[in-house]
């Protein structure tokens, strides 16, 4: 009776197609007819008919087989725990190198997974998702962006593609206000002054002058989630906050939130300090660029803690040669991790503070993200929608 009237049809064509076929075969089928109703109430059935026949024939191939899950980096015990209560997991056994994608596509080439949870250092596109097998179902991105995941391969497929948002908003807006505070006090600047033995005056009127933060202009180029919660670190120190999004807030959110709206140009003229909250994507590459550095004041301030596409790093090193800035603070890099070997041209600035992508790296925040992560993985493997579904198409097939 759980069974719904719309796919028991289904079912029961099936049934008589395979009449022919052999004992075991047939008593394989009715084992997953009954998983099928078992699982009915809870949302199982509903995402198998989502996935069509791929969800199907994973169940018919071993009824009884636990999901299996590939995690491409050592990762939280908590996390871990959460997804073996539901499936199998094999992982990379290293913390701090990324899987060098030959291991991955062979890891993967190995056996059929039904969920993948990669770190935003692997590249999970067209060649990764088939490796993976015919049964996966998720790729859960340990990262609230995901420009490293072909999300249109994975929609083709019928996978689920799901991320991390919220958990991490409030420690890299504390990240992008350290930035900025830094680069402006030149805190940084001043370690490196007192470790390499510079300091020799106690004290001079004008020695390491950086530029005051209380009072000043804070331009916001993104007010999403993080972007808002930029606004009451700024307010703290008193700044006037103004921001440019691709869809203006209404008034009153506006006033709640005490931010004016400014067309792109204006922001950036009128900014003390830009600071960008913008997810990365053919639109959003390199919205910082020469244009958009001239427009900006000598006495100002880049801070970006989105994605290293989003800025011009080539135009950002002419901009800080000529003047143009007064200084930068960067988390994010085109190319991470970057060094002296890569002749990155912003390493030679005194007034760029440059971090290695640590926006959301706190241990509270990194657990919650690995759980929230888990959280999306076991729910797909048991037939419901995942909290933070990308491509919501999927599960509305």
């Amino acid at each position: 009776g759980l069974i719904s009237r719309n796919y028991r049809p289904f079912l029961t064509a099936l049934a008589g197609k395979v009449a022919f076929l052999s004992t075991p075969f047939a008593i394989a089928l009715a084992t997953m007819y009954g998983r099928i109703a078992s699982h009915a109430s809870s949302g199982t059935l509903r995402n198998l008919s989502r996935k069509g026949t791929r969800g199907l024939s994973a169940m018919a191939k071993n009824p009884t087989q636990r999901p299996r899950v590939y995690v491409t980096r050592k990762f939280f015990d908590e996390a871990l725990d959460l997804i073996r209560t539901v499936a199998d997991v094999e992982s990379f056994d290293s913390e701090d190198d990324p899987i060098p994608r030959s291991v991955l596509l062979d890891e993967l080439s190995r056996g059929s997974f039904d969920g993948v949870l990669p770190m935003l250092t692997e590249s999970i596109d067209r060649e990764v998702l088939d490796a993976a097998g015919p049964n996966l179902r998720v790729v859960s991105n340990y990262a609230v962006g995901y420009n490293n995941v072909s999300v249109g391969d994975a929609t083709e497929r019928g996978v689920m593609v799901t991320n991390t948002p919220d958990v991490l908003n409030d420690a890299t807006a504390d990240c992008a206000f350290a930035l900025l505070m830094a680069v402006a006090r030149r805190v940084v600047d001043g370690d490196n002054y007192v470790r390499s033995g510079e300091w020799k005056r106690a004290w001079g009127p004008r020695m390491m002058l950086g530029s005051d933060v209380s009072g000043k202009t804070l331009g916001i180029v993104g007010m999403g989630r993080i972007g808002e919660c930029m606004v009451p670190r700024a307010r703290g120190f008193g700044m006037r906050i103004l921001y440019h999004n691709r869809n203006r807030l209404n008034p009153v959110r506006e006033a709640e939130l005490g931010v004016e709206y400014r067309e792109w140009d204006a922001l950036l003229s009128e900014s003390d300090f830009v600071s960008v909250h913008v997810p990365l994507s053919p639109a959003t590459e390199n919205i910082i660029s020469e244009r958009e550095l001239q427009k900006m004041k000598p006495t100002s301030f880049l801070i970006n803690t989105s994605r290293g596409g989003t800025v011009d790093e080539k135009a950002l090193a002419k901009a800080l040669d000529e003047g143009w800035i007064a200084g930068a603070g960067l988390d994010v890099h085109i190319k991470e991790p970057t060094g002296p070997a890569d002749g990155n041209p912003l390493l030679k600035f005194n007034n760029v503070v440059l971090a290695p992508h640590i926006g959301s790296a706190t241990t509270e925040t990194r657990l919650a993200m690995a759980m929230r992560a888990a959280e999306n993985m076991v729910a797909v493997l048991k037939g419901e929608r995942p909290r933070d579904l990308v491509n919501p198409e999927v599960w509305d097939k």
